[in-house]
């Protein structure tokens, strides 16, 4: 079986949590990705990130938010994805890069409209 390993940032303000849409995609996905050959989990993180939104993580405040598991998205039965989840703050302004297609802060009520690990880290959020 397949197992694709991915980072994110799970960053929740007032009761929304910021959320991605890739270019030819139906889903939103919390900001990350893939790590790199020899990538730390932070190092993918802080990357990854700088990619999507155009801001820079601070390595320093980064904390371990969970992993999760399930199907992947738009990919073949079987196909799963491990997500290594993080809280940090951010330097900058959020912005959509050239490969992320729209940005969006969503809430619980949006749970439908992410991937299905995604709706597992929604389940887990603090919405408060």
């Amino acid at each position: 079986m397949a197992e694709i390993d991915k980072i994110a940032w799970i960053h929740l303000v007032d009761g929304r949590v910021l959320s991605t849409r890739s270019h030819g995609r139906d889903a939103f996905y919390f900001p990350g990705g893939k790590r790199e050959p020899g990538e730390s989990d932070l190092q993918t993180l802080v990357r990854e990130i700088r990619e999507e939104l155009t801001v820079v993580i601070d390595p320093a405040t980064a904390r371990a938010a969970g992993v999760f598991e399930d199907q992947a998205h738009a990919h073949a039965d079987g196909v799963r994805v491990r997500m290594t989840c993080y809280t940090a703050s951010y330097e900058g302004t959020l912005r959509a890069s050239s490969e992320i297609a729209e940005i969006a802060w969503l809430t619980y009520a949006d749970r439908a409209r992410v991937s299905p690990v995604d709706q597992q880290i929604f389940d887990s959020l603090n919405w408060g």
